[in-house]
């Protein structure tokens, strides 16, 4: 015979899963309620900084190299032909010093011509001289005797007038005498004037013709000098560069041969970054390193464009150039832009690119983890940077480049 059982009572086992669920729930709130755990950095990947304060020297850096101040390009002034070398690259040179030695027939032949040509614009200059002249003597003849005929004629017509006022003459033959007077009074006077035009046509053509001879002449001291060309000289005292024809060659007109430079004489040409060159001006100071010694210095001229994401500054040597200095020899320049007094500055970051706000990482806790902070940041130079507002003396913040925690403001250095 089957006997009821009285169940028993599950207040213990309810009880139990309530306090269960009641721990789980508040580790998952206490979970939840803490910070993400910081992202490690590694110390030894980081670059740290200290902020200080004090004067700045801000400048700008670039590559360069040394050119020559003065430098003459040789040019064939005539097409020609190589005939012989009187000098070799690198070799110093004087003033009309002989290097080349050119020839072309075509161009003694053009140098006769026009030569001849001259020579013929003196005979006929010569001709119409004598010409003019001759012309010139046979009117002064005929204004001469042309005079000489008015003269008689006003005197036979004072005659004719006196004898007819005393009945002595008829009036037509009065009339005749006073009409022969005014012939040659007006034949006189057309002499004269054609006298005195002949007078100013004669200069006018002898100028003609002279400035004929000029041109001429011009012409042919110009063959002259590129007949000349042909033994090409130094124009200046110096070393000889880029003298590479060889013998037999045909140069075209125009077709540089060589250059002479003065080694002595060399500035600094820096290629300065488009956006450090805007501070840059005429004046500044600036130090020359040719890596065998360092050269004081000033900017003498600023491309006003730029080029290639560089701005090219010319810097004029004031010291002696150390032993090995020499044309194309590469170097680094340090142009001087101002000097700040008393501010705030540290190690450039390298993600900055110039003033402005920007965030950068703190170090804090005895260096153990770095918090993003907001910076302004003022003027900058080579290395370091002026800071505004954000940091105080002593601070410490991360300048290397910390692009790969964009996301979080806080990291752990290990």
């Amino acid at each position: 015979m089957d006997l009821a059982r009285t169940p028993r009572p599950k207040t213990r086992r309810h009880a139990l899963i309530g306090a269960g669920a009641v721990v789980v729930i508040g580790l998952t709130w206490f979970t939840l309620s803490l910070d993400p755990a910081a992202q490690v950095v590694e110390r030894s990947a980081v670059l740290v900084d200290s902020v200080r304060k004090g004067d700045v020297v801000r400048d700008v850096r670039g590559p360069g190299t040394l050119v020559p101040e003065h430098i003459r390009f040789i040019t064939a002034q005539a097409s020609a032909r190589v005939e012989r070398l009187g000098s070799e690259s690198g070799r110093t040179v004087g003033a009309g010093d002989v290097l080349l030695e050119l020839s072309n027939p075509d161009l003694q032949i053009q140098t006769m011509q026009a030569e001849q040509q001259v020579r013929q614009a003196q005979i006929e200059l010569l001709n119409l001289r004598t010409s003019l002249r001759s012309q010139l003597l046979t009117q002064q003849g005929v204004v001469a005797s042309t005079r000489t005929q008015y003269v008689s004629a006003s005197q036979e017509a004072a005659a004719a007038d006196s004898l007819s006022r005393r009945n002595l003459l008829s009036p037509f033959e009065l009339a005749n005498k006073r009409a022969g007077a005014e012939e040659y009074t007006t034949r006189l006077r057309v002499e004269q004037e054609r006298l005195q035009l002949m007078e100013q046509a004669i200069d006018s053509q002898i100028a003609t013709q002279q400035s004929q001879v000029v041109q001429l002449r011009a012409i042919a001291d110009n063959q002259q000098a590129r007949l000349r060309s042909l033994t090409v000289r130094a124009p200046d005292a110096g070393v000889l560069q880029d003298l590479t024809l060889q013998l037999g060659q045909w140069v075209p007109e125009g077709t540089t041969l060589a250059k002479v430079v003065q080694p002595g004489k060399l500035k600094a040409v820096l290629r300065i970054p488009e956006s450090q060159a805007k501070d840059v001006v005429i004046g500044q100071k600036a130090n020359i390193d040719t890596r065998n010694g360092v050269v004081a210095g000033h900017v003498s001229r600023k491309d006003p464009s730029a080029q290639g994401g560089s701005v090219t500054v010319d810097v004029g040597l004031d010291g002696a150039l150390p032993n090995g200095a020499v044309p194309d020899l590469s170097v680094d320049g340090t142009i001087v832009i101002e000097k700040l007094i008393n501010v705030l500055y540290s190690g450039r970051p390298s993600f900055s690119a110039g003033s402005g706000l920007v965030s950068l990482f703190k170090v804090v806790d005895g260096g153990k983890f770095a918090v993003r902070v907001p910076v302004e940041l003022g003027r900058s130079s080579v290395n370091v940077i002026e800071i505004k507002s954000g940091l105080a003396a002593g601070d410490q913040i991360i300048v290397s480049d910390m692009s790969q925690y964009a996301n979080v403001n806080r990291v752990r250095i290990r």
